[in-house]
């Protein structure tokens, strides 16, 4: 997939484990190791705004593209 998940790297950098931004934010932890794997097909933008809030980021923060063409 074209669209690279930077949740991850955002995490360390704000020292903020999985369980710990799962909670702030109101959603399973399942649910988010899935989005921070990239293995998410969608995310809702009221997630992706608890998100960017908690972690004090903008969305480019997060998300990244990369054309996969040769």
């Amino acid at each position: 997939m074209p669209v690279i998940i930077n949740l991850d790297v955002m995490m360390a950098k704000r020292k903020v484990r999985l369980n710990d931004l799962a909670a702030a934010i109101g959603i399973a932890p399942q649910n988010l190791s899935i989005l921070k794997t990239g293995k998410a097909k969608a995310i809702r933008f009221s997630t992706l705004e608890a998100i960017c809030k908690h972690l004090d980021c903008k969305p480019g923060d997060l998300l990244d593209y990369q054309d996969n063409k040769d």
